[in-house]
């Protein structure tokens, strides 16, 4: 059924310089092996360095940049974590503007540990169950979110996930939860 619902879906992930690299990567293999068409979309130009452990990681090719991306080009957000990217992202206002776009769509979003909280840029995740980084619950109650210590979350078109220390059970989620938000959205058109 994977393979039917995402098959040709395209997938924004947005990374800058510091993401954590097994939220990024895994989530790709498995979208791209599900048909799906991930992008990589970054304030970096060309490259952009992810975050392996207690030192950089490897460099990805991004496919585009933040100011030229509109979240009605695509049909689902990943946002992996990582100290610094999170950081980076949060004082991009084009962040606010495509994460904010896509809550407002209700298109489906799956945010790892840190990245959650880039949830909170937005200010519009008022009553949504979320869970993430325990770094990142005190913006997220602040902007109204209600916070969870499960590991995964699923409020609507949202899934959080606290770390991703047992990734293959948040591939999993994020996968489920995104071909519900795909027929949901067939459903309503």
């Amino acid at each position: 059924m994977t393979e039917q619902l995402l098959a040709g879906k395209n997938i924004a992930i947005l990374v800058a310089n510091g993401f954590e690299e097994v939220e990024m990567t895994e989530p790709q293999r498995a979208l791209l092996k599900a048909g799906a068409k991930p992008k990589i979309i970054s304030p970096e130009q060309g490259l952009v360095n992810g975050w392996h452990g207690a030192a950089w990681g490897h460099y990805f090719p991004t496919d585009r940049h933040v100011g030229e991306v509109l979240a009605a080009d695509f049909d689902l957000l990943v946002l992996p974590g990582g100290d610094r990217s999170v950081a980076k992202l949060a004082t991009n206002p084009h962040t606010r503007r495509i994460v904010g776009s896509f809550v407002d769509a209700g298109k489906g979003i799956a945010a790892f540990g840190k990245g959650v909280e880039l949830l909170a840029l937005v200010e519009r995740i008022k009553t949504r169950t979320v869970t993430g980084a325990d770094s990142a619950r005190a913006a997220l109650e602040a902007a109204g979110a209600v916070w969870s210590e499960d590991a995964v979350v699923q409020d609507r078109f949202l899934l959080t996930a606290q770390s991703s220390e047992n990734m293959a059970d948040l591939i999993d989620a994020m996968l489920r939860h995104f071909e519900a938000a795909v027929e949901q959205r067939k459903q309503a058109a």
